[in-house]
């Protein structure tokens, strides 16, 4: 008899914890205004048939303010793996991110590259542009004093065979020059600086004095 009591004690008192469990489950909801059966099932994880079926409801499109409904469900699982899903989709934000800013600094890395890279070839251009047209002048430069030169040394040649000391009448030194062009100075330095001085002003170079030269005998 102690047994068979033992055992029904046992089973009550299982059924007591099944019971307790299941209120546990179960929740009490009172209607407010504007509430609807669809949306207190969405708030508390469960569907509109289970609240129809526990509250025995004949219209579900009907509920009175203030009436108390009890609602299955436990809505701490939505908030969970509500809270779950945001801080796991931070991170892939934050990867994102992460690398649109690596990509936009390498675009901006790669841009000034590129600018810098064109503004060297724009400066280093001209530079050899007027390497080339100082090389041409000073080439101009010396072929042209080559020809006065030789221009100046044909004429002395024809006017007194070169000599500082050559005289002929009025006209005296290597370039025959007049004496009143010389004012009384016959050295090779001032005969030279009056001859220069003569066939520029009068011919504009030595080429174009040898030219009247060979026209006229003289210049």
């Amino acid at each position: 008899m102690k047994i068979k009591n033992a055992l029904l004690s046992t089973a009550a008192a299982t059924a007591s914890l099944f019971a307790i469990g299941a209120t546990a489950q179960a929740a009490t909801v009172t209607v407010k205004a504007g509430d609807t059966v669809s949306q207190i099932a969405l708030d508390h994880n469960t569907t509109v048939d289970a609240i129809q079926q526990a509250n025995h409801l004949k219209d579900v499109n009907l509920i009175l303010v203030g009436k108390q409904l009890e609602v299955n469900g436990d809505d701490s699982a939505t908030t969970t793996t509500t809270t779950t899903t945001t801080q796991t989709s931070q991170p892939a934000a934050t990867t994102q991110s992460s690398s649109q800013t690596t990509n936009q600094a390498s675009q901006s890395q790669t841009s000034q590259s590129s600018q810098t890279q064109s503004s060297q070839t724009q400066t280093s251009t001209p530079a050899a542009k007027t390497t080339t047209q100082q090389s041409t002048s000073s080439t101009s430069n010396y072929s042209n004093n080559s020809s006065e030169s030789a221009a100046k040394a044909w004429i002395a040649n024809k006017e007194s065979g070169g000599s500082y000391s050559a005289r002929n009448g009025q006209y005296i030194g290597k370039y025959q020059l007049s004496a009143s062009y010389l004012n009384g100075d016959y050295s090779a330095a001032n005969q030279e600086r009056v001859a220069n001085n003569y066939v520029a002003s009068r011919y504009g170079s030595w080429a174009n004095a040898k030219s009247h030269w060979l026209a006229n005998n003289w210049y």
